[in-house]
């Protein structure tokens, strides 16, 4: 049994990216926790589906490009005919290219900023706009990166979206409060997931950053269960404008 604060029975969560990695692992925390799922995705979620049935719990299937702004736009008018009130918004999804700064093409900085930071804003926006016109309170969780706080190599574009993911995150906090909409992020750390392939694939670098992480391995997707939990319930309710790291330690070393 959830403590009380921690229960998201009755609520509903919107997920981007949800059909894979990270997005899959919190729509499952969420619905484990008594969340119905509104998913935004690309392509079919279909083994996320099957575990948020196993809660018992609804999932509502969107299928979205969130590079396009005509697709942001009608994303919530498309979840208001689901369901009566979305509570709220993880915005997970998020794409990545490695290439070095002397030669990144302006079609990947764009690319990734379109979808890592525009999408996120617009998106933000949209919700927040469904939770003040409705009156209701609201949890809008975006989720940033160590390089929100470090530079990194051979990602500027990403280096760019997540570092701007934690300022935006500081702003839309600021200015949303008085709606009773908190505004907060999290900070994965190094995860199994495919946006890492290329790292975990290099032996060298693989194990350059596991002896950077004092809990000694890598974490998983589900790592990030208990913080999108409690940033999505009421046990956060004071808390505004933070970004949390799940990094297993990495950002202390």
């Amino acid at each position: 049994m959830l403590p009380p604060s921690f229960d998201l029975s009755g609520k509903t969560a919107a997920v981007t990216g949800c059909n894979v990695g990270l997005g899959a692992a919190m729509a499952d925390a969420l619905a484990g926790a008594g969340c119905d799922i509104v998913g935004i995705n690309r392509s079919a979620p279909d083994e996320t589906i099957a575990c948020i049935e196993r809660h018992g719990r609804r999932f509502f299937d969107i299928r979205a490009d969130l590079s396009a702004t005509s697709a942001i736009a009608d994303i919530v008018p498309r979840i208001e005919q689901s369901v009566a009130t979305l509570d709220i918004l993880v915005n997970n999804a998020g794409i990545i290219r490695r290439q070095d700064a002397l030669t990144m093409s302006m079609a990947d900085w764009d690319d990734v900023l379109d979808v890592n930071l525009k999408a996120v804003f617009f998106l933000s926006q949209a919700v927040a706009r469904h939770f003040v016109a409705r009156n209701v309170p609201g949890k809008i969780i975006n989720v940033a990166s160590m390089l929100s706080f470090q530079g990194g190599i051979r990602v500027a574009s990403y280096t760019a979206s997540k570092s701007g993911i934690l300022g935006l995150t500081r702003l839309l906090a600021n200015e949303w409060a008085k709606y009773r909409i908190n505004v907060n992020a999290i900070a994965p750390g190094y995860m199994s997931t495919e946006n890492t392939a290329a790292l975990r694939s290099d032996p060298v670098r693989y194990e350059e950053i596991l002896g950077r992480i004092p809990a000694g391995r890598w974490g998983e997707p589900e790592d990030l269960g208990g913080a999108v939990v409690f940033l999505a319930s009421h046990a956060s309710d004071y808390v505004q404008g933070h970004t949390l790291p799940v990094d297993g330690g990495w950002l202390v070393r």
